[in-house]
């Protein structure tokens, strides 16, 4: 696949990571690594001669040698119910030691079954045939669009014959059960819920999905930072509602930037027709600080949200509460239905 292929699902939010409550429920071995690591955030470490009782230490899962026909496999909760685009298997640092191929089944089961339930389905179908891949590289596997449209729970990814994989990314729109969204006072913008990052200025530092993931930031680097500007423009991001609503108050969240939080910000709506709502004025922010502003959109509905920072800097968060529209309930129960 072309890089830009690539790029087009990798842009989407990572609906396995343990940052938006991905879990890794279970694996045949882990002997030499332990299952938790494919779904933290970030890339893998490596610390050359590491070593601990069982060999070099490896910031990923890795198997025993198989002496026996067969195959190593995991199975991965997914942090939100989606419909996955494209997977990941990075094999970073594991260059004598990584998988020759890999597949990815999917599973869909309501509520929150137990790990024998997970297992013994016999619901499983295939999201990504038994593809290779290569030693110490992110191993880009697009899912057949056949495939994407049908809302997941659970991955099981199986390596053949055995190895190391550093980190497992399952890249989609998150598919939230529209039961929890009805109502006032709804996160529009929040990854979980299925907003997503449409486009930005700069990343330097670290990708604007951050900004819309759950719960609130632990470091700095648990945000969005541009880079330092050096001309007369200012950063932005564009952020995909969940599905339409009327926003009535954002939280634009500068926790942990003391040095380099933006001087001030504005949010602007963008209509379904990509006519423009103005939400909030250039106002001043502070750093390390949550503020809160109500805004004054006078009840227009919106489908995207431009924040634009003034000149760069860093967010730990960025929150747009209100309410869908009932054109936008109406997507958000079609695309559950659909994906059932």
């Amino acid at each position: 696949m072309t890089e830009s292929e690539r790029a087009d699902f990798t842009e989407l939010p990572d609906l396995a990571s343990r940052a938006l409550g991905g879990a890794v429920i279970w694996a045949n071995d882990e002997f030499f690594a332990e299952k938790e690591n494919l779904v933290k955030p970030g890339s893998a470490a490596f610390t050359p001669a590491d070593f601990g009782h069982k060999g070099q230490v490896y910031d990923g899962w890795e198997t025993r040698r198989r002496r026996e026909p067969g195959h190593d496999e995991a199975i991965v909760r997914l942090g939100a119910p989606g419909r996955v685009h494209g997977v990941v298997v990075d094999t970073a640092w594991f260059k004598g030691n990584a998988p020759t191929h890999a597949s990815v089944e999917a599973l869909s089961l309501p509520g929150h079954p137990d790990l024998d339930e997970v297992r013994q389905s016999n619901q499983w179908e295939t999201l990504v045939p038994k593809s290779p891949l290569l030693p110490d590289f992110p191993n880009a596997l697009p899912v057949p669009e056949a495939a994407r449209d049908r809302r997941h729970t659970h991955l099981r990814l199986s390596i053949y014959p055995d190895g190391g994989v550093a980190r497992f990314r399952a890249h989609g729109f998150a598919t939230p059960d529209p039961a929890f969204l009805r109502g006032d006072n709804i996160d529009l913008v929040a990854a979980e819920n299925g907003g997503r990052v449409a486009d930005c200025s700069n990343r330097f530092y670290s990708h604007p999905h951050q900004l819309i993931g759950p719960g609130k930031a632990r470091v700095m680097g648990d945000g969005w930072e541009t880079a330092r500007r050096r001309d007369s423009g200012n950063d932005w991001v564009l952020v995909r509602l969940a599905a339409e609503g009327t926003p009535d108050w954002v939280e634009i969240d500068t926790s942990y930037f003391l040095g380099n939080a933006p001087g001030a910000a504005s949010l602007t709506g963008l209509t379904a027709e990509g006519e423009q709502v103005p939400l909030l004025e250039r106002t001043k922010l502070a750093p390390d600080t949550r503020h809160r502003f109500r805004l004054a959109s006078g009840g227009a509905p919106i489908t995207q949200a431009r924040l634009d920072i003034y000149p760069d800097g860093g967010l730990a968060r960025f929150r747009l509460w209100g309410s869908f529209t009932p054109a936008g309930f109406a997507d958000l129960e079609k695309a559950w239905g659909q994906g059932a």
